[in-house]
């Protein structure tokens, strides 16, 4: 039998409103984060911090992201979507507002590091992608998913370009100010994911668990415990090009204009790389996708290090990089719903997502440090290839099917 879904031909028509209006979310939330590297030079040139200083925010925003999915998803599966995405919109806009104030190191790392990542984490993919998970038949899930992200990746393909723009055009300060006014957006645009666990189309409330039952019983599964360990290179990798790949343009002698067209590259690519994973992880083995996946950015990273670096291979590797950006999320999430249900899905896929987050604190934070101790970003880009073999090696193993549940087969 095999272990990917196909879809059926009676499946149940998608919840359009809901898919779009969680589609516009994580697209709000993805975007300014994800442009959060234009920033760095500017406000290190005027405020006179390092960029280990710089580095260090954004690593705190990255590991308060981690940190706090698992538990906005335990509160949005428990009191509802609605009210978890509002306080994200509020969050998330306070912590840009202090960011662009900041007088100081501590309220940078309070402001675009603490509550900057709380924001994101309150209105992150876990949340979103749980709401659509329920509304949506499990032979659908994979595509949906693909969806969420292609509009995270949108995000950043909308927001690189923009966010540069209006930093020459207005300043940082003023550009981050605008962002935050645009995240009040997020509350309005969140009131059709109203509900919770017992709500939507695909129940699966015949298998019923407390959140802490749920959570022991997937850190006692191996292959969850496998895809926990991997999910961490994914964050690694991904957040390090985030923070530091402009700085790392304007190192090696390239027009920063080209910063922006990576970035922008690396975005409009990841929504042919999300929509794609969608496809390929409903009609495949998604283990064995992701380790491809990673394989894949191994090899890329250790082909642009090698090769001679000018604006034609900065741009092929961008265009790469974008179509392996995401696609780790449709599978990864895919898997923890075939695993476990969608009854804690929120909570569950947090805490995978934390170990991401858990990476992508140390691939922004080494970034930082490793540059400002040896001049040079070389040795994490040399970490992340290794780590992209970790990740290949430890999704080989994982089963894609439903956790064994004797009680539950006995009571039927």
């Amino acid at each position: 039998m095999s272990q990917s879904v196909s879809a059926k031909s009676g499946a149940p028509s998608l919840p359009w409103l809901i898919i779009i209006c969680g589609c516009l979310i994580a697209a709000l939330t993805f975007g300014p984060r994800s442009a959060m590297g234009f920033f760095q030079l500017p406000m290190l040139a005027e405020k006179g911090w390092d960029r280990t200083t710089f580095g260090l925010a954004m690593a705190i925003q990255n590991l308060a992201w981690g940190i706090g999915t698992p538990i906005f998803g335990a509160l949005a599966d428990k009191y509802g979507t609605w009210r978890v995405l509002a306080l994200s919109g509020v969050m998330y806009a306070a912590g840009l507002v202090m960011m662009a104030m900041a007088t100081s190191a501590t309220m940078l790392h309070i402001g675009g590091g603490l509550l900057v990542g709380l924001g994101v984490a309150s209105g992150s993919f876990g949340i979103v992608l749980a709401a659509f998970a329920r509304n949506v038949a499990p032979e659908q899930r994979s595509f949906v998913f693909g969806l969420g992200t292609a509009a995270g990746s949108a995000g950043m393909f909308l927001f690189a370009p923009l966010s540069q723009g209006l930093i020459s055009a207005y300043g940082w300060y003023d550009t981050l100010v605008v962002m935050s006014v645009m995240m009040l957006i997020i509350p309005v645009l969140a009131a059709p994911l109203r509900g919770n666990s017992s709500s939507g189309s695909a129940q699966q409330a015949v298998f019923q668990q407390t959140a802490g039952e749920a959570l022991r019983e997937a850190l006692a599964h191996r292959s969850y415990i496998l895809l926990f360990s991997g999910f961490f290179v994914c964050g690694f990798q991904v957040a390090f090009i985030t923070a530091h790949f402009p700085a790392y343009i304007s190192d090696i002698g390239i027009e920063a204009r080209y910063a922006v067209i990576a970035l922008a590259l690396i975005g409009f690519f990841n929504i042919i790389g999300s929509l794609s994973a969608g496809y390929i992880g409903q009609r495949y083995s998604k283990p064995m996708f992701l380790v491809w996946i990673y394989l894949g950015r191994s090899v890329l990273v250790t082909a642009f290090l090698l090769l001679p670096q000018t604006p034609a291979t900065v741009i092929t590797f961008s265009i790469i990089m974008g179509l392996l950006w995401l696609s780790t999320v449709p599978p990864t999430n895919s898997l923890v719903a075939i695993m476990f249900g969608t009854r804690h899905l929120g909570m569950l896929g947090g805490v995978v997502f934390f170990s991401h987050q858990i990476g992508s604190f140390l691939g922004v934070w080494l970034g930082g440090y490793l540059y400002d101790a040896f001049g040079t970003y070389d040795p994490v880009w040399w970490l992340g290839v290794l780590l992209g073999l970790f990740a290949a090696i430890v999704h080989w193993p994982i089963q894609e099917k439903p956790v064994d549940r004797p009680t539950l087969a006995a009571a039927e």
